[in-house]
């Protein structure tokens, strides 16, 4: 005599999920504010809302935090990464924000891309959505670093993670 069963499992990224990757960065964002300043509590809420509702609605690619001096990024900044779930992730805990870095004359930013979902989108649709955002961004192109991004940490909830980058100088 022999017996079977099998166990489907099936997960949904909520909004719940996206909360907790958003709370990470925006962590990470209230340590920069802590070490740096040049951002304020309410620029910090702002961003965590973004990225909450693109997190939610998958519309995230990738988006990165921190300052800019002569157009280029410079330390501290920080690179998030969205992915779907892959084998073996972890979830780190927020921080590790290398402190006394040189930001004289540079500018606190950040740089948005979003995924093929949401240009999938029509126009009128993303209108929709960026009004209901907390703050609202203008184009612009991708700036050079002043240096490299080194993967760092891993934020991870229902079955999709964030990966973070920090900028290491030359």
């Amino acid at each position: 005599m022999s017996s079977s069963f099998s166990l489907t499992e099936a997960k949904t990224f909520t909004i719940v999920h996206a909360r907790d990757l958003a709370a990470k960065v925006a962590t990470d964002l209230k340590r920069i504010q802590r070490l740096y300043g040049h951002i304020t509590d309410q620029r910090i809420a702002e961003f965590e809302s973004e990225a909450t509702e693109l997190l939610r609605h998958g519309y995230l690619k990738q988006v990165t935090y921190g300052f800019k001096r002569n157009c280029l990024w410079i330390e501290p900044t920080l690179r998030y990464t969205a992915n779907d779930f892959t084998f073996g992730f972890t979830n780190d805990d927020p921080g590790r924000i290398a402190p006394g870095k040189d930001i004289a004359n540079a500018n606190f930013s950040s740089f948005l891309e979003y995924t093929s979902a949401w240009f999938a989108l029509s126009e009128s649709q993303r209108t929709t959505f960026e009004s209901g955002l907390a703050l609202q961004r203008v184009s612009a192109e991708p700036s050079p670093v002043n240096g490299s991004f080194v993967d760092d940490k891993t934020y991870s909830a229902g079955e999709r993670t964030l990966g973070r980058s920090s900028l290491k100088g030359y």
